[in-house]
C-alpha cells in the first residue's frame, strides 16, 4: 500500500474569522439552513494552471444546485484575463504580475504587484485562497500558492499591504494546492503522497512550518486489477474541512487518460480515497462521511451537508474539473 499511496497569524488575524460566506439569494432556500460560514461559493472556475485554455465555470443556482454554465466570449479571453481559478464566489486571475478578484457583484480588485523570490517563478500559480468572502474586509488575508516554492500571502484592506513572500523548502509541497483551515486559522498544504501536512502562521512558522506526518490506517484490501490500475494514474491530494462537523478529510483523486465516443482523449476520474484526519495524525481510510458531501475541484474544494445542495445527497463527492462533472457514491465503490 506504500507503492499505491505514494503515486505521481494562526496568522494572528483575530479570533475565528468565517469563510466561503457567499451572500444568499433572497430566494435561496436551500442553502438558508447552513451557518453563515458554510454557505456555498457562488461561482466556481475550475482551471488548469498547465492548460490556460482550459476552463469552466460553475454556478450555484437559486435552489443550491451546481451547475455549469457557458459563457460566450471572444476568442482571446482567457489569455488576456489569465483566469486562475476562483475563491469564496471570487474569480481569480493574474495579469502582468498582479492578483486580480471580481464577481458579478463588484468590480475587480487589483492586489499590490508581485515579488518573485529568487529562483521561482509567479507566472504559473496553483490556485488562490481567501480567508474571508470579501477582500475589502479588513481581517481578509489572500495566499497564492505558486507552482514551485513560493507562497505569497497579504491582507487586500490594509492601506500600506504588500505581498508576505514564504519560501518552502520541503519539495513535496511544491506542486500542491493550498487550503485555509478556519478551525486552525492557518493556512494547510497536503504534500504530494499525501504523507505530510504543512500548516502556516506568519508569525510562528513563517519559515518553518508546522509540519504534520499523516499515518494510513484502515487501508482498504485491493485487487491486482484496481492496484494497477491506481498505480497507473496521476494522483493528487486536496484537503477539506467541514465548519459544521469540524472534520478535516483528505481526498486522494486518481485520473486516467481516457478517450471519448469521438476519440477525443481526456482525463477521467478512476477512483477516491477519503481520510478523515484526527489532531494526532491518523487519517482513516472510510467510505462514510456521514450527512456530509464533498465538492472537489482544482482550485476550490469544500465539504457541506448535503441537504444544502439541491439532488445532492449525503456520502458523495462532486468532482467539478476541465475534463469532466461527476458524482462518487463513497458506499459503493469496490477495491477487489
Amino acid at each position: 500500500m506504500s507503492l499505491i499511496l505514494n503515486l505521481p497569524s494562526k496568522l494572528c488575524l483575530r479570533k475565528p474569522v468565517l469563510v466561503r460566506c457567499s451572500p444568499l439569494h433572497s430566494n435561496g432556500s436551500s442553502s438558508a439552513s447552513l451557518p453563515q460560514s458554510q454557505t456555498l461559493p457562488s461561482t466556481i472556475c475550475c482551471a488548469d494552471p498547465c492548460r490556460p485554455h482550459r476552463e469552466r465555470f460553475i454556478v450555484r443556482r437559486y435552489d443550491g444546485d451546481m451547475n455549469p454554465l457557458d459563457y460566450e466570449m471572444p476568442g482571446d479571453f482567457m489569455e488576456v484575463t489569465e483566469l486562475k481559478g476562483s475563491t469564496n464566489g471570487w474569480i481569480t486571475s493574474l495579469v502582468d504580475g498582479r492578483v486580480g478578484l471580481y464577481t458579478h457583484r463588484k468590480s475587480r480588485v487589483w492586489l499590490p504587484p508581485l515579488e518573485t523570490l529568487p529562483l521561482c517563478q509567479t507566472q504559473m500559480a496553483t490556485n488562490v485562497v481567501m480567508s474571508l468572502s470579501d477582500p475589502e474586509e479588513e481581517d481578509c488575508v489572500v495566499a497564492v500558492k505558486f507552482l514551485g516554492p513560493q507562497l505569497s500571502i497579504c491582507r487586500p484592506a490594509q492601506s500600506n499591504t504588500e505581498w508576505i513572500n514564504i519560501r518552502i523548502s520541503n519539495p513535496c509541497f511544491f506542486y500542491s494546492p493550498v487550503m485555509y483551515s478556519e478551525k486552525d486559522d492557518m493556512f494547510r498544504i497536503v504534500g504530494s503522497g499525501g504523507h505530510l501536512v504543512g500548516s502556516w502562521d506568519l508569525h510562528k512558522h513563517k519559515h518553518t512550518p508546522k509540519i504534520q506526518r499523516l499515518q494510513f490506517q484502515n487501508l482498504p484490501e485491493l485487487s491486482k486489477a484496481k492496484r494497477e490500475l491506481l498505480i497507473s494514474s496521476t494522483t493528487s491530494e486536496h484537503l477539506v474541512e467541514s465548519r459544521t462537523t469540524g472534520e478535516t478529510f483528505m481526498v486522494k483523486w486518481y485520473k486516467r487518460t481516457a478517450k471519448t465516443m469521438y476519440r477525443i482523449e481526456r482525463m477521467e476520474t478512476k477512483a477516491l480515497m477519503v481520510f478523515k484526519i484526527d489532531e494526532e495524525g491518523n487519517a482513516v481510510y472510510t467510505q462514510d462521511i456521514g450527512d456530509l458531501c464533498i465538492f472537489l475541484t482544482r482550485s476550490e474544494s469544500f465539504c457541506v451537508p448535503a441537504c444544502s445542495v439541491r439532488h445532492m445527497r449525503p456520502n458523495r463527492v462532486k468532482i467539478l474539473d476541465v475534463d469532466e462533472i461527476t458524482i462518487f457514491d463513497l458506499a459503493a465503490q469496490k477495491w477487489n
